[in-house]
């Protein structure tokens, strides 16, 4: 379905909120390991889907394992929130994007996929009732 047919079917379903799952493999390593990367990331995402951020977004360092360490991130926006984790072995970025105000989930998709430069993308979207 295209984003238009999303969210008039969120918008004739009514659920409590929309969340999208972005998955994505072979990111440019040196935007992934940037703080100040994900974190412009974090704001140019919120324009693009109109989605006002509450506070500052949080960004984290860790991890023991190396399969997963890496960035984690939050950005509590007015409507939910906006999380991601940044795999540094696999140079992966698996975000997830929930609102109970209806937005584009193909074009957050894409726009993440440009901007971390990834190779391949994958996305899901979940109404939450």
């Amino acid at each position: 379905m295209s984003d238009e047919q999303i969210v008039k079917k969120y918008q004739a379903e009514n659920p409590w909120g929309m969340s999208t799952t972005v998955d994505l493999k072979d990111c440019n390593p040196e935007t992934i390991r940037s703080a100040d990367k994900i974190k412009q990331f974090v704001v140019e995402l919120c324009e693009l889907i109109d989605m006002k951020r509450f506070g500052e977004t949080t960004v984290v360092d860790f991890g023991d394992n190396p399969r997963v360490s890496g960035f984690s991130m939050t950005q509590l926006i007015e409507t939910s929130l906006i999380s991601g984790h940044f795999a540094n072995q696999t140079n992966a970025a698996y975000l997830d994007i929930f609102s109970c105000k209806a937005y584009a989930p193909e074009k957050a998709a894409e726009f993440a996929k440009n901007f971390f430069e990834a190779k391949t993308m994958e996305f899901g979207v979940t109404f939450r009732k």
